[in-house]
């Protein structure tokens, strides 16, 4: 079975899902998408407003900059897969709770696993405390990680880990747009190499 069955597969399943109360105010839940070859996966939180009203990751204002932030190594969204730790959006973009991540998150290992990127790139605290503990990392804080790069050798071969600031940082505080651009050029240093 192709890559591309296989996550449809678990797309339906994230459809029909019911392990949590999110899928009672939701309006779609948001999957993923981009290259399903990719070898970079960048993983936010969860689905905000815009992205629930359209069933596709990062397509609001945090989206946009994400958007340059992709221009700004010479990427493009459809070189690379975007996804999020919850596939439904929190009422009122309120955090994720444990429990909601631990019942969403089965379908964010198998993404990983059927796509199998050399690098993840989570965008925030939420991602990035997730994959630190799923890959044995000590959980930190995302300011003192954020740019920096983890390596783990898996089954699946060496993955590399680089955290960084959620896009939506930049809206509210531009002064950290820099801060992701220098983080992304750590990120396209790894990727020409």
């Amino acid at each position: 079975m192709l890559v591309e069955e296989h996550l449809d597969h678990v797309r339906n399943q994230v459809l029909e899902c019911r392990r949590c109360n999110l899928w009672k105010t939701r309006t779609n839940p948001v999957f993923g998408e981009g290259s399903e070859t990719a070898d970079i996966m960048f993983i936010g939180e969860a689905p905000g407003f815009s992205e629930d009203k359209q069933g596709r990751p990062f397509v609001g204002r945090a989206g946009k900059i994400l958007d340059e932030l992709l221009s700004s190594i010479n990427l493009r969204r459809e070189d690379v897969y975007i996804a999020n730790i919850l596939k439904c959006r929190p009422p009122n973009n309120r955090n994720p709770e444990t429990a909601e991540i631990q019942a969403c998150t089965e379908y964010l290992d198998r993404q990983i696993e059927l796509i199998s990127p050399k690098v993840l790139v989570p965008l925030g605290s939420f991602a990035g405390q997730y994959l630190f503990e799923r890959y044995g990392f000590e959980a930190e804080k995302i300011s003192l990680v954020h740019g920096k790069v983890f390596q783990k050798n898996t089954l699946y071969g060496m993955i590399t880990i680089v955290p960084m600031y959620h896009p939506a940082v930049a809206t509210y505080n531009p002064s950290k747009k820099s801060v992701l651009l220098d983080d992304f050029k750590v990120l396209q240093d790894i990727v020409t190499k």
